[in-house]
C-alpha cells in the first residue's frame, strides 16, 4: 500500500476552486514533484497534505491512518519554504535544533552535528546565520527540516529566491540528501528543470486538476496534453485536420502521420518536437520549405527559427554547417517526432 494516499481531494476558497477532485499517491522514500504556473493549485494541495487546510471533500491517508482532524504539529511532517524563516537572533545550530527542544541537551548536539554533516556544513554550528550565503542558509533551512527526524517532508518552491547558478547545483544536492535518508518527499515547483532534475514522480498540475503524472523522462518524452507540452517550453503547436487514416491537414500542405485513435474531420493540435528536423532527406519524412529566421548557438546544438507561411517553427539542430540567416532551406520532419492531440 502507499504511504501517502490523497482521494478525491477538493478545496475552494469563496467559491473559488483551488484543488478539485485529485487523487493521486506517493511510495515510502519516493520524491514526488507538484509542477504548474502559479495558482494552479499545487501549494494548497501541499498545506492541504501539512493540515493547515482542511479539504472540502475526500480523504487524505498517511502510512494506513486517516489524517482527518490530526492537527499539523501532531502529523510530524517537514515543512520548508522559499523564505527559510531562519530566526536572525539564534546562531546555525540554535536554529537546527529548533524542534529538537523535547530531547537531552546531548542528544541535540549530537543531532545538530549529524544533520550539519550531512548538508555539507560540519563546523557551522556557531555560525551567525545572517553572515552566511543563500545557499548555505538553504542547507540550514533544508537540516532544521531533517532534524527532528520528519516522517514526510515537504518543501514549497525551496529554491525559488536563489540565483539560477546556485539552483542548478543545489538541486542536485538536494536530492542526494533526501534519498541518502530514504525520505518520502513533496516538492512544490514552478520551474521544470527543479522537477526534473530532484524528482522520481512529476504530477503536473494545471487550474487545480492533474494533468499528467510520469515520471521526468516519461514527462518530456510523451507529453499527454497541449497544456503540458507548452509548460514544458514545446513551441511548435498548431491545428490541423484528420483527413484520413494516416493523413492530416495542415496549413503547411497534407501531412502523412499516423491518426490512430482519432476520427475523419476531427479537429486537432498538432506538437513537432524541436529535434525532429533534419537537413538531410530521411525516408518517409516530411519535407517543409521555409525561411532560416535565426540561427542561435546553443553548445550541444543549435535552435534555429524556420518561418512558414507566416509561422515559425522552432528546432533544435545538431549541425553546425547550416545555411546562412535568411537563406530560403528545406527541412525534413520526422512523423514518428510529431504528436497528435
Amino acid at each position: 500500500m502507499s504511504l501517502l494516499q490523497l482521494h478525491e481531494i477538493s478545496k475552494s476558497f469563496v467559491d473559488t476552486p483551488a484543488v478539485h477532485n485529485i487523487s493521486l499517491s506517493s511510495e515510502r522514500g519516493q520524491i514526488l514533484c507538484l509542477l504548474g504556473p502559479s495558482g494552479c493549485g499545487k501549494t494548497t494541495l501541499l498545506r492541504l497534505i501539512a493540515g493547515l487546510e482542511t479539504p472540502d471533500t475526500g480523504t487524505i491517508h498517511f502510512d494506513g491512518l486517516n489524517l482527518a482532524g490530526i492537527v499539523p504539529y501532531q502529523r510530524n511532517f517537514g515543512l520548508m519554504f522559499q523564505e527559510f524563516a531562519l530566526f536572525p537572533h539564534k546562531n546555525v545550530g540554535e536554529n537546527v535544533a529548533f524542534g529538537l527542544q523535547m530531547k537531552r541537551e546531548a542528544e541535540i548536539e549530537a543531532r545538530v552535528r549529524e544533520i550539519l554533516d550531512l548538508v555539507g556544513l560540519a563546523g557551522f554550528e556557531a555560525r551567525d546565520v545572517n553572515s552566511l550565503s543563500g545557499g548555505e542558509r538553504q542547507r540550514v533551512a533544508l537540516a532544521r527540516s531533517l532534524a527532528p527526524n520528519p516522517r514526510l517532508l515537504m518543501l514549497d518552491e525551496p529554491l525559488g529566491a536563489l540565483d539560477r547558478a546556485l539552483r542548478e547545483r543545489l538541486m542536485v544536492e538536494i536530492r542526494q540528501i533526501l534519498k541518502a535518508v530514504d525520505l518520502t518527499t513533496i516538492y512544490v515547483t514552478h520551474d521544470q528543470t527543479e522537477a526534473f532534475a530532484l524528482a522520481d514522480r512529476v504530477v503536473v498540475m494545471n487550474r487545480g486538476h492533474i494533468e499528467q503524472d510520469a515520471t521526468p523522462e516519461e514527462l518530456y518524452r510523451q507529453p499527454t496534453t497541449p497544456f503540458v507540452a507548452k509548460f514544458l517550453g514545446f513551441t511548435n503547436l498548431f491545428e490541423a485536420t484528420c483527413v484520413a487514416e494516416d493523413r492530416i491537414e495542415t496549413s503547411f500542405g497534407i501531412w502523412p502521420v499516423e491518426t490512430k485513435g482519432h476520427q475523419i474531420g476531427e479537429k486537432l493540435i498538432v506538437l513537432i518536437r524541436p529535434e525532429a528536423a533534419s537537413l538531410q532527406p530521411q525516408p518517409g519524412a516530411i519535407s517543409v520549405d521555409g525561411r532560416l529566421v535565426s540561427s542561435l548557438f546553443r553548445g550541444r546544438y543549435y535552435q534555429i527559427t524556420l518561418a512558414i507561411l507566416g509561422q515559425h517553427l522552432i528546432f533544435e539542430m545538431p549541425s553546425s554547417e547550416l545555411p546562412s540567416v535568411g537563406s530560403q532551406i528545406t527541412l525534413w520532419l520526422n512523423p514518428t517526432l510529431i504528436k497528435l492531440y
